[in-house]
């Protein structure tokens, strides 16, 4: 409690491991518009995004969708300061889903994935 309001802790993001992530679990995760361009976003921007990400829905509804990314398996979220630091899963995707992740994107429309 500080200056008597309670504040909420911010929880830990958990990772899980690939090997638990089924494929149905991962299309959902990009099955979404708004997942789909965080998801683009990154892989336009070298797999990492230490910042705001540009997306049309509030900041609560952006943490909803980063917690379904992260559950599919495909980014990896840390609190660093005020700012979250979103990192793509791809070399991880890639091992356990071979193509997958540079198929969705290309039709998709987003840039080739390394490309910059």
């Amino acid at each position: 409690m500080i200056d008597g309001v309670r504040r909420r802790r911010p929880r830990g993001w958990e990772h899980p491991h690939l090997d638990d992530v089924y494929l149905d679990t991962m299309l959902d995760a990009l099955g979404d518009p708004v997942r789909l361009d965080v998801i683009r976003q990154l892989a336009d921007r070298g797999g990492v995004i230490h910042g705001p990400i540009e997306v049309p829905v509030t900041g609560q509804t952006l943490s909803h969708h980063l917690k379904i990314l992260t559950r599919g398996g495909l980014v990896r979220v840390s609190q660093q300061g005020r700012f979250r630091r979103c990192e793509l899963r791809l070399a991880e995707v890639e091992r356990r889903f071979p193509g997958l992740l540079p198929t969705i994107l290309e039709s998709a429309g987003a840039p080739a994935l390394g490309a910059r």
